[in-house]
């Protein structure tokens, strides 16, 4: 239900993802009768939204004022952003929530592909998702089932271009924006001639996925699907701080318990162009552990269908791990996670999962689902034109809409049963 034009809203969006999605979005919602106003804080934001914005240049120090100071002035009613762990967003969330500002925050999906998260207040770690399984299960009653549609088109051209171009001109006008520090971890500079190397070595990465799938084929595997070291996933929502510390406890773990006919794979990441050679990394560790033969490294193959061959799925924190419960597979989460709800994850430690692993309840995970693309996900995606106005479209209903409304329903909900959502 859309809101009443006499109670317009005023949106201020902060940093979004890489490419044009924020602009759009504010433009539709002032199609809507919205006032959106933009701050941007790199040269990379001022890139993606070059005109109608105010470019904030002065330090983490005097960020809280100003911000504050604009809020009020504006008279500011919703904040958008992606990701609330970057150092500036927190700040600004709680600066925020001291004047009532309604907080929407946009994230990767958690259940892939063709769904973007868009929560109230905060994502991942900090989302404020019900993980209550007799809560999910009974709010679940009253949801849709999750629409079966067509999948969306996506390209990793896409993707890259924009990445490309914000980042360019973060290093570029770096003169600009004096004092702003990437979120990100490293140098932007090395992080693109690791990309460079990554590339060059594509054909040897690809030979090196064939040989592994073709070794692995008949054997009992357990999956273990890498994150990225500077992802906040791994840096504020779980307790190891890097990949290297995560990968070395799963394999001291498995060494210890996991019967000897068991092997275990490690799936690099897609998106890490990091200089370490994760191959070599996690040889070494698992000659140190006595499991040289039985752990495997990979970078590439499909990980939809891994997970499906799998034993099970070890993931930090990874939404992934979706990927194996959707198929039945069982699936431990050693960070904080939206999925690791006691029915559907292995909650008995990882030490057991290799012999006792715990299967998700189906009827549980239905639900969470349910529940998951009714109150956490918009359709769409980054990856294509047409993604992006998908998701500017779903994204502008989730934002007029009352909290907590489905964004797609299959079917509509009587008054009795959305007050009964709205109430849970």
């Amino acid at each position: 239900m859309f809101i009443a034009a006499n109670q317009s809203k005023r949106f201020l969006f902060l940093q979004g993802p890489p490419g044009p999605f924020f602009r759009e979005l504010a433009k539709a919602l002032e199609d809507k009768g919205m006032e959106t106003h933009r701050i941007n804080i790199c040269g990379g934001d001022q890139y993606d939204w070059p005109e109608g914005s105010v470019n904030y240049r002065g330090s983490l120090r005097k960020w809280p004022i100003f911000f504050d100071r604009y809020v009020r002035t504006n008279n500011i009613t919703d904040l958008v952003l992606f990701g609330d762990c970057r150092p500036m967003h927190q700040i600004a969330l709680r600066m925020a929530r001291m004047r009532g500002v309604h907080i929407h925050v946009f994230e990767e999906g958690y259940i892939r592909p063709d769904w973007m998260t868009l929560e109230r207040d905060g994502v991942n770690g900090h989302s404020p998702i019900e993980r209550n399984p007799e809560v999910i299960l009974s709010q679940a009653k009253w949801l849709p089932d999750v629409p079966n549609l067509p999948r969306i088109t996506a390209s990793f051209k896409r993707r890259a271009h924009d990445s490309y171009w914000h980042y360019y001109h973060v290093v570029t006008r770096k003169f600009a924006y004096p004092f702003y520090s990437s979120h990100r971890q490293g140098s932007l500079t090395l992080d693109g001639i690791g990309w460079l190397i990554k590339f060059a070595r594509k054909g040897l990465r690809a030979r090196q996925a064939e040989k592994t799938l073709k070794l692995i084929k008949r054997k009992k595997y357990f999956l273990f699907p890498m994150q990225l070291s500077g992802d906040y996933q791994i840096r504020a929502h779980s307790p190891f701080g890097s990949m290297v510390v995560a990968v070395e406890y799963v394999l001291e773990s498995f060494a210890r318990f996991a019967p000897a006919d068991a092997v275990l794979v490690v799936k690099e990441h897609p998106l890490d162009s990091s200089y370490r050679n994760w191959r070599a990394t996690i040889a070494r560790m698992a000659k140190k552990f006595g499991v040289a033969d039985r752990v495997h490294h990979i970078d590439g193959g499909d990980l939809g269908e891994l997970a499906s061959d799998a034993k099970g799925m070890v993931c930090v924190n990874s939404t992934s791990g979706t990927l194996g419960l959707e198929v039945g597979r069982p699936v431990i989460a050693l960070g904080e996670a939206v999925y690791d709800v006691n029915g559907i994850t292995h909650q008995l430690g990882l030490d057991t999962f290799w012999t006792q692993p715990q299967y998700p309840d189906a009827k549980l995970y239905r639900a969470f689902k349910r529940m998951i693309h009714a109150k956490c996900l918009v359709r769409g995606g980054l990856a294509s034109k047409s993604g992006v106005a998908i998701l500017v479209k779903s994204s502008v209903r989730r934002l007029l809409s009352e909290d907590g409304l489905p964004v797609m329903p299959v079917r509509e909900l009587s008054k009795e049963e959305t007050k009964l959502i709205l109430r849970a």
